[in-house]
């Protein structure tokens, strides 16, 4: 909670409120400058075009972490700046939403830059892996049209076929030979998997490889996105500790060209909560406190406020700390997440953890 009322007044400001002139001045000053963009559904190769046109910093935030950014207000900023220059230098930038927190957050700064500065918001990808919670699925649709953001999905349509046909759920076999060259090239010479089936769960290494990234691929090539805007933070994984915030991934033979544009790096857990209590969602629900109010269980809302007026998905009311599928994450207690103990704590032991032991190997494969 906010010390004084002046405090309370800072920090209920917009992002941009916050040292106006300076922030201001230097992004009004950088130079616009935009990407080679080729004939749609065409693969972008690595040739002088891109990612040379594109005139972006590849070390910035290399060697740093959260510290490096003591405040809230020093976070917020420079989330702002790097979401400005996403926006400013890809031609067709899009951002990867996936109902939770860090990444709903990070649309909030798109909004934010792209109301202030007259950008076209990018288009919201959303991987629909077949295993969702309903409630997240209806969580981003209905905010998609709320914040007037054109949202489509991300799917592997051919896994999919094969689980509708064949009336699969969960954790039931997928026969390798019974996949497209696709997916089996995937599984066969990127992955090296060498069973005759594997089961239909997320968070394995063939199931996410192909239900997460091989549909994110593919849609970067049908949308011809060029630079993806994701929500990943430092502290957040093991294997995102290293990430800076343009990120390079430029092999033809894993992933169309493109580029990660990563504003949030530098936000610990907490802060993306202060954040949202204090910005998000008092900028967003007009019956809301101004004063930076946090509520203290999933009912203590202000009067004439639900869950549903509030852009935070209901899992976190719930004690969701981390959303992943509907079948491998659970709650680790009955409180909501902002109210856990995030200094001691991970924040997704409620994750498989199958997934997570891999999860470097699968980012160097186009994972987020």
């Amino acid at each position: 909670m906010p010390a004084s009322v002046a405090e309370a007044e800072r920090r209920r400001r917009p992002p941009f409120a916050a040292n106006d002139a300076g922030i201001r001045a230097r992004w009004q000053a950088a130079p616009i400058q935009k990407a080679y963009s080729p004939p749609r559904g065409h693969i972008r190769r690595m040739t002088d075009d891109f990612p040379a046109s594109v005139d972006v910093d590849y070390a910035d935030g290399e060697g740093e972490d959260p510290a490096d950014y003591p405040s809230l207000q020093h976070k917020i900023e420079k989330a702002i700046e790097v979401t400005r220059r996403g926006l400013e230098q890809y031609d067709n930038p899009a951002v990867m939403w996936t109902g939770g927190k860090d990444s709903t957050l990070t649309l909030y700064f798109i909004n934010q830059v792209a109301e202030e500065f007259g950008y076209e918001k990018p288009t919201a990808v959303f991987i629909d892996h077949f295993q969702h919670f309903d409630d997240i699925t209806d969580f981003v649709e209905r905010w998609a049209d709320e914040w007037d953001i054109e949202l489509v999905y991300a799917r592997n349509e051919d896994v999919g076929a094969y689980v509708d046909e064949h009336g699969l759920e969960p954790g039931d076999d997928i026969p390798v030979d019974e996949l497209n060259e696709q997916n089996q090239h995937h599984i066969r010479d990127i992955l090296e998997f060498e069973e005759d089936s594997f089961p239909f769960l997320l968070d394995t290494y063939v199931g996410n490889h192909l239900l997460k990234t091989v549909a994110l691929n593919n849609a970067l090539e049908a949308h011809d996105i060029d630079g993806v805007i994701s929500g990943v933070r430092w502290d957040e994984q093991e294997a995102r500790a290293d990430e800076t915030f343009f990120s390079p991934r430029h092999d033809p033979d894993l992933f169309p060209p493109h580029d990660r544009i990563q504003p949030i790096l530098q936000f610990a857990e907490a802060d993306v909560w202060d954040a949202f209590w204090n910005y998000v969602v008092p900028d967003t629900v007009e019956a809301f406190p101004d004063e930076g109010y946090v509520p203290q269980a999933d009912d203590d809302l202000p009067e004439g406020v639900t869950q549903e007026d509030v852009p935070i998905s209901p899992k976190y009311f719930a004690g969701f700390r981390s959303l992943g599928s509907e079948v491998s994450t659970e709650k680790t207690t009955e409180e909501p997440a902002w109210l856990q103990d995030l200094e001691d704590t991970t924040e997704r032991a409620g994750r498989a953890q199958d997934k997570e032991d891999l999860m470097e190997r699968l980012r160097d494969l186009g994972y987020m």
